[in-house]
C-alpha cells in the first residue's frame, strides 16, 4: 500500500491533481479521515487534474452530491458526513458510483457497499501536515 506525506494544503492539492490522472477516466476514490483532514482540498486537487476549476469544488455537504464537468472528464463529488450508512443506500448512490466518470466521495466509511477497483485513502492531519495512506478498500468496514 501506498503512503504519501503532504507538507500543507497546496501539497495535498498537487497529489490530488497527480492522482487525477490514476482515476480517469472512470475511477472511484474514497477518502475517510477527521473534519478538517483535507478531503475536499484533495478533491480540488483531482477536479485541477481534470481540468476543472477547483474553486469551483466545495464539499457539498448539504446537497451530498455534486457534478462537475471539464475537459479531462466529469467529476462526481459526494460527501455523506450527515448520512448513516442506510441512509446512503437508500439514497441510490451506488448506481452513481459504479458508473461513468471520476468519482470521489468524502467520510466513504458511511458507504454500505463496496465499490470495486476503488482507490481507498484515509488522511490523518498533523498540524499544517497531512499523512495519506492508501488502504484496503475490501478491509475497510460496511
Amino acid at each position: 500500500m501506498r503512503s504519501w506525506r503532504t507538507a500543507d494544503a497546496g501539497a495535498t492539492h498537487e497529489l490530488g491533481r497527480i492522482l487525477a490522472r490514476e482515476l480517469a477516466p472512470d475511477g472511484a476514490l474514497l477518502l475517510s479521515g477527521e473534519l478538517g483532514a483535507g478531503k475536499t482540498v484533495l478533491v480540488q486537487g483531482v477536479a485541477a487534474g481534470l481540468g476543472i476549476d477547483p474553486a469551483s469544488v466545495q464539499s457539498p455537504t448539504f446537497t451530498l452530491q455534486a457534478i462537475h464537468g471539464g475537459p479531462g472528464g466529469e467529476l462526481l463529488h459526494f460527501d455523506l458526513y450527515r448520512l448513516a450508512p442506510e441512509e446512503v443506500a437508500a439514497a441510490g448512490f451506488e448506481e452513481s458510483l459504479l458508473g461513468p466518470g471520476v468519482k470521489a466521495v468524502e467520510w466513504a466509511e458511511r458507504l454500505p457497499f463496496r465499490v470495486p477497483g476503488a482507490l481507498a485513502l484515509r488522511i490523518v492531519r498533523d498540524g499544517d501536515a497531512r499523512r495519506i495512506e492508501e488502504i484496503d478498500p475490501a478491509a475497510a468496514p460496511v
